[in-house]
Order: structure tokens, then C-alpha cells, then sequence
């Protein structure tokens, strides 16, 4: 069976996108949040972050073609920005940290 015939990684998927778009939603109006929404916020996007990560690593690890184009693609696409999928990891945890850091000093 194919990776991408999998309910399981379609679900996945798709879940991972809404919860992802939702969340961008959500994040705009991020200033207006009390300290408590915005350590939510942060909290959900890391939890996010991770769910992303080990979805992406579980295409990298398949012997599936498709799964392998898809991370492909992803690495092409953000490799017109001058990023590997790695460095975009990484930037946004330093983005959440950086966030996490400002709630902090705000507490005082």
C-alpha cells in the first residue's frame, strides 16, 4: 500500500493543516491575548511544531516514492528561500523561545 493511501497519514495530514491554519488565526490577534492565552498559544504551536516534525520525519524514512518527492518538493520550495526544512525548525523555536522570553520579562 502506498504511503499516501494510508487513512491514517491522510488524516493526519489534513488534520495537521487545519490545526495549523486555525492556529495562524488565532495568532493574529496574539497582542490582544492575557499572559495565560499567550502561554496557551505557545504551548499549542510547539506541541504543533512537534507533530509536524515527526510527521515529516516519518516521509523521510518511508520507501515510499511519493512520500520521498513530497519531502523533496519541501526542501525545493524552501530552498527558493534559502532554507532547508531543518532551519525552518529551528527558526521557528527560536520565534516560540524569543515569545516565551517576552512573557516572561512582561510577568516582572
Amino acid at each position: 500500500m502506498a504511503f499516501f493511501e494510508s487513512e491514517i497519514v491522510q488524516e493526519e495530514a489534513k488534520k495537521l493543516f487545519t490545526d495549523y491554519q486555525d492556529l495562524m488565526k488565532l495568532g493574529s490577534d496574539y497582542g490582544k491575548f492575557d499572559r495565560e492565552g499567550k502561554k496557551m498559544f505557545i504551548e499549542t504551536m510547539e506541541s504543533l511544531m512537534e507533530r509536524y516534525r515527526v510527521f515529516m520525519k516519518r516521509f523521510e524514512l518511508s520507501e515510499d516514492f511519493q512520500a520521498k518527492m513530497t519531502v523533496e518538493q519541501l526542501r525545493t520550495q524552501l530552498g527558493q528561500f534559502g532554507i532547508t526544512p531543518e532551519q525552518m525548525f529551528d527558526q521557528m523555536n527560536s520565534t516560540l523561545e524569543r515569545m516565551k522570553s517576552q512573557l516572561e520579562q512582561s510577568s516582572g
